[in-house]
């Protein structure tokens, strides 16, 4: 049960997940999560009014399930599979984002100032949520896929645009963190 409750050491998941991505090439599947949105959409009868959402949607029912799974895994790891230990982050930022108001820092896996309920009661935690999810939506969409889509699989589908793309996302997110996450908080 030991191994179970631990963090697994980056060459063992890294492992597993290369080896997904290799069965998933071998059955010609390209892996993203962003494009669930357009397949639920579609389903939803989003085809009959946009040609953006007009696709052979039963096609991508496969990754409706790992949307699934990914929900279910997620509720059973924090829930069941945890001891409750917080992310392991380096004291100095720690530190910093106790001063920036995150008393959780250090002592949740998650902000509960950001992510507990009572944080949709704050009108600056939900607008941050709000906007903050508008605008990965748009980018995802803008740059045709999300960061698991681009940095996973087109990057093991050795694709130059998903290698743009994921140094743009490194880019936003230093800007992100050095510049605007001061200001906002």
């Amino acid at each position: 049960m030991e191994i179970i409750l631990n963090p697994w050491p980056w060459y063992i998941s890294g492992f597993l997940i290369a080896f997904v991505m290799f069965l998933l090439i071998m059955v010609e599947k390209k892996f993203g999560m962003s494009s669930n949105l357009r397949t639920l959409c579609t389903i939803c009868g989003a085809d009959k009014t946009l040609d953006f959402f007009k696709f052979d949607w039963k096609s991508q029912r496969w990754n409706l399930i790992v949307v699934l799974g990914a929900i279910i895994g997620g509720f059973i790891g924090s829930h069941y599979l945890t001891n409750n230990v917080a992310v392991a982050i380096h004291p100095e930022v720690i530190q910093n984002l106790q001063a920036l108001g995150f008393e959780s820092a250090g002592k949740a896996y998650l902000p509960t100032e950001l992510f507990d309920i009572s944080a949709l009661s704050n009108i600056k935690s939900l607008s941050v949520l709000i906007i903050g999810g508008f605008l990965v939506g748009f980018g995802a969409r803008y740059a045709g896929g999300c960061t698991s889509g681009h940095a996973i699989s087109g990057l093991s589908n050795l694709q130059m645009p998903s290698l743009i793309a994921v140094i743009g996302f490194f880019i936003g997110g230093f800007f992100t963190i050095h510049v605007l996450f001061p200001l906002i908080f």
